[in-house]
């Protein structure tokens, strides 16, 4: 396989998660729902949020997000992670999201956004982070 071209810029974190994006993926207009697309970012950031709180954790919110290109059916989606902070009882997670052809060396950044979660408990409630 070639090597990526060293100037393009490269993502910033851990790989979280990687996923072909399918035709019943898609909005009204042929691309890829932006909707869908937030879900696996979301699906990202838990993995790494449940490991820092050791355990359960809900989204509370989510950073703006701007969409600087479309995904076409059948690329390769990956979703990078960086813990931004851990607080008392709370992790702000970046995410960035690239995407790519299989047939293509290239990758392209599609979007970005911070996930807070907050670790809870059995019942639902917040819940410090013992680290």
């Amino acid at each position: 396989m070639p090597k990526l071209d060293e100037s393009y810029p490269e993502p910033k974190g851990e790989l979280q998660l990687r996923v072909v994006a399918q035709p019943s993926d898609v909005n009204a207009n042929g691309d890829i729902s932006g909707g869908w697309l937030v879900s696996q970012m979301d699906n990202a950031a838990s993995i790494v949020a449940s490991r820092i709180a050791k355990g359960r954790t809900a989204t509370m919110a989510m950073g703006d997000m701007s969409f600087m290109r479309p995904i076409r059916v059948g690329s390769v989606v990956c979703c990078y992670t960086h813990i931004a902070h851990v607080g008392k009882s709370s992790v702000r997670i970046n995410i960035e999201v690239w995407s790519r052809m299989p047939e293509d060396t290239e990758r392209n950044k599609v979007t970005e956004a911070e996930f807070v979660y907050v670790a809870i408990d059995q019942n639902r409630r917040i819940r410090s982070i013992e680290l």
